[in-house]
Order: structure tokens, then C-alpha cells, then sequence
């Protein structure tokens, strides 16, 4: 198993309806609320190195969202 953080900027006013997809999403174990340079922190359990690049992408295709770090734990 991998494991993975995916910290995303969003727009404010698109907030809590990203937080609810992100959570929606398979393989996210969970995600929530931060404060500083990104908006979200998202914890993500998957089983390979493809997976994590497939719900980043779909991270990153909902409407608000404007950019994703991914940090995956070695």
C-alpha cells in the first residue's frame, strides 16, 4: 500500500463543495479544512504509484480547484 498527502488550493467560495467530493472520492481516507498556503490536506491509500496519479487527476478536475501538491510517504 501507498500512502499520500494531496494538498490542494481551491477557491474560497468553492470550498465546502470541493472538501465534499475530495471525500467522496475512492482511496481518500480522509481530508479536511487547513490554513496557510493550501485550503485542503487530503489523505489518500492506494496500491500503486498509477492510482495515486488517476485521483490526483480527479482531484484536480473538479471546478475550483486550483493546484494540487501530492506528497507521497517513502
Amino acid at each position: 500500500m501507498l500512502n499520500a498527502c494531496v494538498l490542494i488550493k481551491v477557491v474560497p467560495t468553492k470550498a465546502e463543495s470541493i472538501l465534499s467530493k475530495v471525500k467522496a472520492i475512492k482511496g481518500v481516507r480522509k481530508a479536511y479544512f487547513t490554513y496557510g498556503r493550501f485550503d485542503i490536506a487530503s489523505f489518500i491509500e492506494v496500491e500503486d504509484y498509477k492510482s495515486i496519479r488517476e485521483i490526483t487527476e480527479e482531484i484536480n478536475a473538479i471546478d475550483g480547484v486550483r493546484s494540487t501538491e501530492t506528497l507521497v510517504e517513502a
